[in-house]
C-alpha cells in the first residue's frame, strides 16, 4: 500500500498551528477527509458527495450553522 499524501488547504497559510481540514486521494476514486488537529480520525468519501459538499458550502448553504 502506498503512503497518502495529505493536501492542506492554502487558507491555512503554511501555519502548522492552524487547524484545517486536510485531503488525500485513496483508491477506487474515493477521497480522505480530516481534521489536521486530529489526524487519526479520518473520512472516507466518494468523489460526487464530495463535490456535492463542496458546492453547498461555497453556496452558503451552511452559513447558518456558525
Amino acid at each position: 500500500m502506498s503512503e497518502i499524501i495529505w493536501q492542506k488547504s492554502s487558507f491555512s497559510a503554511g501555519d502548522a498551528e492552524n487547524a484545517c481540514i486536510e485531503l488525500a486521494s485513496g483508491p477506487g476514486g474515493f477521497r480522505f477527509l480530516r481534521e489536521s488537529d486530529e489526524p487519526a480520525l479520518v473520512m472516507t468519501v466518494d468523489v460526487p458527495k464530495l463535490r456535492a459538499l463542496l458546492l453547498a458550502t461555497k453556496a452558503g448553504e451552511f452559513d447558518h450553522l456558525t
